[in-house]
């Protein structure tokens, strides 16, 4: 076998696939999206800054990726106990944990440094600490620490928003937090009814959950609450001034049918019907972001800010 084949046969073995899985690229995707829609709110219409804004995305993606296969590594035993996970690379053997911690560090590495050096100090800061909250802190202390871990652990995953606006404008403002706390308060009504739905599954890994802990009744009727805040919250846009009357209407179209649909589960014995929550919850916020950008960029102008 030539020098070629020889080469074509390596590249044909090595796990790509298995490395793609450990970046878990649908779950990062909405987080990037999150973070671009940041980006582009905090940019002028008329003057986008092209270089921090491709930095930025793929800073954030690259964090988002080292996060993922962080994650993998801490959870790869209960992984193994539960069905719909069993089938990832660690559990399988597919990759080692010595070589997802390489592959893990090196994307941080890389995304720490692309921020540092081309978007600025700050944002890579703050997506170290995230990475810390996410891959340290969430999954190896707070996932067991009771029935609000996903409450607690959900700066986490509210992070990457803030991020893309400080990529633009090298500071933390009410815009920022705003999107920040827009996530925050989405993140328990998303993820508790897949917790609903995989609750066997939890139980049987001894992850604390709250259907586990405290009872599917129970955490139906904390997902409805959570979608009643998440209205009130999801306006706060408005509020600010970063967003005009195109997004208050759909925002409050899309709070009240996540309302009706939580009340919905709360009334409805089925599995099923968590499993539909939680892909609208998916949809509801990128439809939200989506509104944002759809609301900066078309000509009707935004209601005056409050807080200044």
């Amino acid at each position: 076998m030539n020098v070629r084949a020889q080469t074509v046969a390596a590249i044909g073995a090595f796990p790509w696939h298995s490395y793609v899985k450990l970046c878990k690229p649908k779950v990062v995707s909405l987080v990037v999206f999150t973070a671009l829609v940041a980006m582009l709110l905090a940019a002028p219409p008329g003057d986008l800054p092209w270089t921090l804004l491709l930095a930025g995305t793929a800073g954030i993606t690259l964090a988002g990726f080292s996060a993922a296969a962080f994650n993998h590594i801490a959870d790869r035993e209960i992984d193994a106990e539960m069905g719909r996970t069993k089938a990832r690379p660690l559990p399988t053997g597919d990759i080692s944990r010595s070589a997802a911690t390489i592959f893990a560090s090196l994307l941080g590495t890389a995304s720490l440094t692309l921020l540092w050096f081309v978007v600025n100090p700050l944002t890579a800061v703050l997506t170290l600490f995230t990475l810390i909250g996410y891959a340290v802190i969430y999954t190896r202390y707070l996932k067991w620490i009771g029935p609000q871990n996903i409450v607690l652990g959900g700066a986490s995953g509210a992070a990457p928003a803030l991020l893309g606006w400080t990529a633009v404008t090298g500071q933390v403002g009410w815009e920022a937090i705003t999107l920040f706390l827009i996530i925050f308060v989405w993140t328990p009504p998303h993820f508790w009814p897949l917790a609903i739905a995989r609750r066997e599954e939890y139980a049987a890994a001894k992850v604390p959950m709250m259907p586990v802990t405290n009872g599917v009744a129970y955490t139906k009727r904390q997902t409805l609450y959570y979608a009643i805040a998440l209205l009130p919250v999801s306006l706060l846009p408005v509020l600010v001034g970063m967003s005009g009357p195109v997004y208050l209407v759909g925002a409050t179209l899309l709070g009240g049918s996540f309302i009706l649909r939580a009340w919905r589960l709360l009334h409805v014995d089925s599995d099923r019907q968590a499993m539909k929550l939680f892909g609208f919850s998916i949809t509801y916020l990128t439809a939200l972001f989506a509104l944002m950008l759809a609301d900066h960029y078309l000509p009707l102008g935004s209601l005056p800010a409050v807080l200044g």
